[in-house]
């Protein structure tokens, strides 16, 4: 059996005020009030929401874009080789291969550099511009990195290169020296939606390219069939793996992505699905994240990113089938090694003590790859801030994984001001970072220190947040049909988390390796005989339950489809069970609830 995970706190959201739910009553109440639950009130918000409509989408109002376009545009013209400088995870990846795409429809001389993990670290390096320089290349365009990279980008300037810097990563004390930074993060950026992924921002300036191209051709003799949805199943990609949110702008490129990577005809998307056992016309937001990005992001953290960049990029259907089966054999090895080293750091982190405020966790044999994975586990399973780290002789590296209450890349800035870090950057809830290894005893007395000042007055449970309260017996097809109108979910946009009270479990048996999984039969006495109905559950990572399960408990899941021999049901997959009755267990809340996020969000892996 597993451990038992920490307990979670639950939190139903405060009921939608009847004044609201009159202005949309043309609308089933319990949309209304998820909507309402994730901030979207507003009539037109809400109709923008449902049709899958972005309020606005002018590339040309986000702050440096008039200035790159036309930058590249010269480039174009007058045959300058331009380097696409891009990331090793899915989200850079997918924005390397759209933007590569995208000059090369121009007319352009391009060419991409994805740098390795382990030999040159994340971002730019100045051994990496230096050859970019040898190879005759005068522009550099980077996508998913480089906005705190001001040292480097200043190197490339003395080199005689431009840079523009495409990134939305958490902007730093100073902008890099570029000729233009494109980040919405940026205080004086005017665009309205500052949540895009690295392929998003990608997408945006290819979008600015390709609309200029549109109204004046950048030389007569280049005539491009590129369109801009022709990119989009790339930035489905990219956007549902880095974790973004799933809010305007990004859900729109998300839903319209999924159309066409249902329908794609492109051989290493094709070769891609076949291998991660996604049917053509199933692909959806979960399929991105459980299946198709962990098999993008796997080569990046093993061995060369590169591997997924020319499945992207490749057209041969064998050579797209051969990268695939390798992809998939890297994930398999990145699944191992990330159970073997949090089952170390869980060892480690008992032997110290695991009532702290933050754990770290060093190791010379931890793949630098894996940390990110391996401190989101431990967040999963501590619910504490986690840093893990790979020891080298000299340097190490590592990643952080953080709560809602803790802010990982601002503390990491005030310990890189007292001089502890090399370099590091990232978001709220995830980072990475490079240090002397001389220094790391003070990085973590330092960090514990500032986890312990953050977070010594909260309460430090797992909170649940859940939608709405809703009978068991009055849920339906016609139910799970109108949730379908809220996808694609995801990070920000889960889907909806209903609770039932009182539900009676008619069976319950382990699955699963170990038993970790809970098999569950359960039903609505409420409901009346003749209307009393025998629902599957699946509670999983809860077969801890199994031999002291109460018959009677209160439920709190989401509510899916299970095909299976040709046949489909509705089942419930339990976020969380209880005792029934457990009055302290769940808060009514009268207004806002705290919003928690996952412990992984769009930073470093």
């Amino acid at each position: 059996m597993q451990a038992r995970p920490q307990q979670k706190k639950w939190f139903v959201a405060p009921k939608a005020p009847a004044s609201h739910l009159a202005r949309l009553s043309h609308l089933p109440p319990l949309i209304v009030q998820i909507l309402y639950n994730r901030g979207v009130a507003e009539p037109d918000a809400v109709e923008a929401f449902l049709k899958g409509e972005a309020r606005y989408d002018n590339p040309f109002d986000i702050k440096g874009m008039n200035e790159a376009v036309f930058r590249i545009r010269r480039a174009i013209r007058q045959g300058e080789q331009i380097a696409v400088y891009g990331d090793y995870d899915a989200d850079g990846v997918t924005a390397t291969a759209l933007m590569v795409r995208t000059l090369s429809a121009l007319g352009a001389v391009v060419r991409p550099y994805i740098p390795h993990r382990v030999d040159e670290g994340y971002g730019l390096n100045n051994e990496a511009l230096a050859e970019l320089k040898r190879d005759g290349c005068s522009l550099v365009v980077t996508v998913d990195c480089g906005v705190r990279s001001v040292q480097e980008v200043a190197y490339a300037n003395r080199l005689g290169m431009d840079v523009i810097v495409t990134d939305h990563h958490s902007v730093g004390p100073e902008l890099p020296p570029a000729l233009a930074v494109i980040n919405p993060k940026r205080a004086d950026c005017p665009y309205p939606f500052d949540d895009l992924s690295g392929v998003g921002l990608a997408y945006k300036l290819a979008q600015g390219l390709l609309r200029a191209h549109g109204k004046e051709p950048i030389r007569r003799d280049v005539r491009t069939e590129l369109q801009e949805e022709d990119l989009l199943e790339l930035v489905a990609l990219g956007t549902v793996s880095d974790l973004v949110p799933l809010l305007g702008e990004n859900r729109v490129l998300v839903q319209k992505g999924l159309e066409r990577l249902n329908r794609t005809q492109h051989p290493g998307l094709q070769a891609l699905l076949a291998q991660a056992g996604v049917k053509p016309g199933q692909v959806t937001s979960t399929a991105i994240g459980f299946f198709l990005g962990p098999r993008l992001n796997a080569a990046g953290r093993l061995e060369s990113a590169m591997l997924s960049y020319e499945l992207l990029q490749t057209q041969d259907v064998f050579k797209a089938a051969q990268l695939a089966r390798e992809l998939d054999a890297l994930n398999l090895r990145r699944q191992q090694l990330t159970a073997e080293a949090v089952e170390i750091a869980r060892q480690r982190i008992e032997a110290e003590g695991a009532d702290g405020y933050l754990h770290l966790v060093a190791d010379p044999d931890f793949r630098e790859g894996i940390v990110g994975l391996v401190a989101g586990k431990l967040v999963e399973h501590y619910y504490r801030p986690a840093l893990v780290v790979t020891l080298g002789e000299r340097y190490s590296k590592g990643s952080a994984r953080s709560i809602g209450d803790f802010h990982v890349t601002d503390a990491l800035d005030r310990c890189a001001q007292e001089g502890l870090l090399v370099r590091h950057g990232g978001h709220a809830m995830a980072a990475g970072f490079t240090l002397e290894t001389a220094k790391l005893p003070r990085l973590k007395a330092r960090l514990q220190e500032l986890a312990a000042e953050a977070l010594a007055d909260k309460d430090l449970q797992p909170a649940l947040q859940i939608d709405a309260e809703v009978p068991l017996g009055d849920l339906d097809w016609a139910t799970y049909d109108l949730l379908q109108q809220l996808e694609p979910t995801g990070y920000a946009n889960q889907p909806p988390v209903l609770m039932s009270r009182r539900v009676q479990v008619r069976d319950a048996k382990p699955v699963g390796a170990g038993g970790a999984h809970l098999k569950l039969t359960v039903s609505d006495p409420s409901a009346g005989p003749r209307r009393e109905v025998a629902w599957d559950a699946i509670a999983f990572n809860q077969g801890h339950w199994f031999g002291q399960l109460p018959r009677v408990v209160d439920l709190a899941y989401t509510l899916d489809r299970n095909d299976w021999n040709g046949q489909a049901r509705l089942q419930l997959v339990v976020a969380d069970l209880r005792p029934a009755g457990r009055s302290d267990a769940v808060e009514l809340r009268t207004s806002g609830a705290p919003t928690q996020q996952p412990t992984r969000a769009g930073g470093r892996v």
